[in-house]
C-alpha cells in the first residue's frame, strides 16, 4: 500500500489539535467583549465577564465538594442566570448537566435522580417542595442546593439545602477549568418521555454541542451581539443549544422566568430582542392579548418553531405583528432542531395555499448534520423522493446523541442499520425536503411537550372500571394536540369522564391529563388489534 503523501509525521499535539467543546465559546466573549451584556434578569444585568467569572466558581464550587469526570449533576431550574451558569459551570469541572424538566410529577423526576445516579442537584426554590418529594421516593441521597431567584416572589421553603450564592462564594472565579479529555465525552443527559417503559436517557457530548450551536446561528442568520429572549424551556434539550449559541456570537440572554404575554411584549420593545423559540402556543399567547397591550417593534424578531406547522391564520397575523416564523424539526436525540424548513424567495409569490402546504414540510438537514432521509425500516432502502411513498425519518451525523444511558438495547436499536431511527413516518418531496406524516412512537406533542400515549394509558388502565383504553392526539386550538381517551368499561362498571379525569390527575402531570374522555366501543382488527387511526379521525372530528 502507497503511504499517503501527505502524512507529515507529527501526530495530533496540543498545538494542532483541541478537543472541540462549546465551553470555549464563553471563555473568548468574556475575553474578547468582558464588557458586554450577557444576561438580562429583571433588574439584573450582567456582563461576560461576569458570566464567565461565576460560571468558574460554580466549576470549582463543585469540585471541591467531590463532583468531577463523569459525575452528574441535575438541576431543576427555570429560565434563570443560574441554569445558563450550569450549562457551563458544570461540564467545566467534568461533569455532566442533567436539567430536569419542571412539569414532571415526583414519580418520574426520582427514577430519573436514580437512573442518572446523581451526584448534587440544583433547585428553584419555587420547585422545592416538588424536589423533596422525590428524593423521598428516590434511592439517590443527592447533596442539596437551593436557588433563591430574585425575581421570585412565592413562599419561602425550609429546606436542608446550601443557599447558591453561599455555594458559589467557596469557588474560584479564576479555576483553571477542565477540557473534555475527548470531545466525544458526556456534557449533558436529557430524559425522553419514552413510549413504552422508563424515559430514556440521552447522552449528549461535547462535540455534538459545539457543532449544534454553531449550527444554530448559521441556520438562524443570528448576528453578532444579537438579542436572545427565553421562552423555550432550558430544561427542553439543552435550550437546543442557545445557552451556548449566544457566547458564541457573544449575545444577549434575556431570561423569563414565566412565559407570560406582557413581559414577553416588554422585553420584545425594551430590550431590542431578536430572536426567540418556541410552540406554536407561544404564538397564539402574543396574537390573542388586546391590542394596547402589544407593542410597538423597532426591528423584525425571529420566530422560530419546532413543533405543529402554525395554522396559515396564525402565521398571516404573526409576520403582521413584526415577526418571521421559521419552521424547525429534530429530537433530543439530534440536540434539538436538526431540519429547518429553508424558504425559498421565490415561494413567497405563491397563492397563500400554496405557501401554507410548503410551510407545512419539515425541510433539509441543518449544516452540522451530515446526512437526512426517508428509508423503509424494514428494508433500509431509500424511500422514492415522491411527497407520497411513507417511511420512517432517519438521521446520521455528528450531531446524533453518543447513545442511551445505560440502556445499550435501546442504543442498538435506535442506530440498527447505521442510521438513527427517529420513529416518525414521513415522506420525502422531489426537492429533499422531508414532511411528517404520522408518529410511530404515538407520541403527543401537546404546547411543546411530548406525552406518552402509552404512559397515559397505563395509568387510566389502573381504574377498576377500564376494560380497555386508547389514546390519540386530538387537535387543540390552543395548544397544537391534546390526549384524547377512548374507554371501554369493564362489565358492570360504572364510571364517567370525571372520574377518569380525576383519578389521572392524582397519577399524572398536569399537562398528561386526557382533554377528552369517550367513552366507547373501542374499534379492533379482525386480530384484535386496536385501530388507533380510526381513533384519530374520530378525535379530528371531536375537535372540529
Amino acid at each position: 500500500m502507497t503511504e499517503n503523501p501527505y502524512n507529515t509525521g507529527l501526530g495530533r499535539t496540543p498545538a494542532n489539535y483541541q478537543p472541540l467543546t462549546p465551553l470555549t465559546f464563553l471563555e473568548r466573549a468574556a475575553s474578547v467583549f468582558p464588557d458586554h451584556t450577557a444576561i438580562v434578569h429583571g433588574s439584573l444585568r450582567r456582563s461576560y465577564a461576569e458570566f464567565y467569572a461565576r460560571s468558574r466558581r460554580l466549576a470549582s464550587a463543585l469540585a471541591k465538594n467531590g463532583i468531577g469526570r463523569g459525575d452528574t449533576v441535575s438541576v431543576m431550574l427555570p429560565n434563570t442566570p443560574a441554569m445558563l451558569e450550569c450549562h457551563y459551570g458544570v461540564p467545566m469541572c467534568g461533569a455532566v448537566l442533567h436539567s430536569i424538566n419542571t412539569r414532571l410529577d415526583a414519580v418520574v423526576i426520582a427514577f430519573q435522580l436514580d437512573h442518572a445516579m446523581s451526584k448534587l442537584v440544583i433547585v428553584d426554590r419555587e420547585f422545592m417542595p416538588l424536589m423533596q418529594q422525590a428524593l423521598a421516593l428516590a434511592a439517590a441521597t443527592p447533596v442539596l442546593i437551593q436557588y433563591d431567584d430574585p425575581e421570585y416572589d412565592g413562599a419561602q421553603v425550609d429546606a436542608e439545602a446550601a443557599d447558591y450564592e453561599v455555594f458559589l462564594t467557596r469557588g474560584n472565579p479564576d479555576f483553571a477549568w477542565l477540557m473534555p479529555e475527548d470531545e466525544w465525552d458526556a456534557i449533558s443527559i436529557n430524559y425522553t418521555s419514552g413510549t413504552t417503559g422508563d424515559p430514556k436517557g440521552v447522552v449528549s457530548h461535547h462535540r455534538g454541542a459545539y457543532l449544534l450551536a454553531q449550527g444554530n446561528a448559521l441556520t438562524t442568520s443570528m448576528q453578532k451581539h444579537a438579542v436572545y429572549l427565553w421562552t423555550l424551556p432550558m430544561f427542553h434539550c439543552n435550550g437546543w443549544c442557545f445557552p451556548w449559541t449566544l457566547s458564541a456570537i457573544v449575545g444577549t440572554h434575556v431570561c423569563l422566568r414565566q412565559v407570560r404575554a406582557e413581559p414577553i411584549w416588554n422585553a420584545l420593545a425594551d430590550e431590542g430582542v431578536t430572536h426567540l423559540c418556541g410552540a406554536p402556543i407561544v404564538m397564539s399567547l402574543l396574537i390573542s392579548v388586546p391590542q394596547e397591550a402589544k407593542r410597538d417593534l423597532a426591528q423584525p424578531v425571529q420566530f422560530f418553531t419546532a413543533a405543529a406547522p402554525p395554522p396559515e391564520s396564525l402565521l398571516a397575523d404573526m409576520k403582521a405583528a413584526g415577526f418571521n416564523v421559521t419552521h424547525l424539526y429534530g429530537l433530543t436525540e439530534t440536540y434539538g432542531p436538526a431540519v429547518v424548513n429553508d424558504w425559498h424567495e421565490s415561494w413567497s409569490g405563491l397563492p397563500p395555499a400554496k405557501q401554507a402546504a410548503l410551510k407545512a414540510r419539515q425541510g433539509v438537514r441543518y449544516l452540522p448534520l451530515e446526512q437526512l432521509d426517508v428509508l423503509d425500516p424494514e428494508t433500509m432502502l431509500h424511500v422514492p423522493r415522491d411527497g407520497q411513498t411513507m417511511g420512517e425519518v432517519m438521521f446520521r451525523g455528528n450531531v446524533v446523541m453518543k447513545g442511551y444511558f445505560r440502556n445499550p438495547k435501546a442504543t442498538e436499536e435506535a442506530f440498527a442499520g447505521g442510521w438513527f431511527h427517529s420513529g416518525d413516518l414521513g415522506v420525502i418531496h422531489p426537492d429533499g425536503y422531508i414532511q411528517l406524516k404520522d408518529r410511530s412512537k404515538d407520541i403527543i406533542i401537546s404546547g411543546g411537550e411530548n406525552i406518552s400515549s402509552i404512559e397515559v394509558e397505563e395509568a387510566l388502565y389502573c381504574h377498576p372500571a377500564v376494560a380497555v383504553v386508547a389514546v390519540v392526539a386530538m387537535p387543540h386550538e390552543k395548544w397544537g394536540e391534546t390526549p384524547c381517551a377512548f374507554v371501554e368499561l369493564a362489565k358492570g362498571k360504572q364510571a364517567d369522564a370525571e372520574i377518569l379525569r380525576s383519578w389521572c390527575r392524582s397519577r399524572l402531570a398536569p399537562y398528561k391529563v386526557p382533554g377528552r374522555f369517550v367513552i366507547t366501543e373501542i374499534p379492533r382488527t379482525s386480530t384484535g388489534k386496536i385501530q388507533k387511526f380510526a381513533l384519530r379521525e374520530q378525535a379530528k372530528e371531536i375537535a372540529s
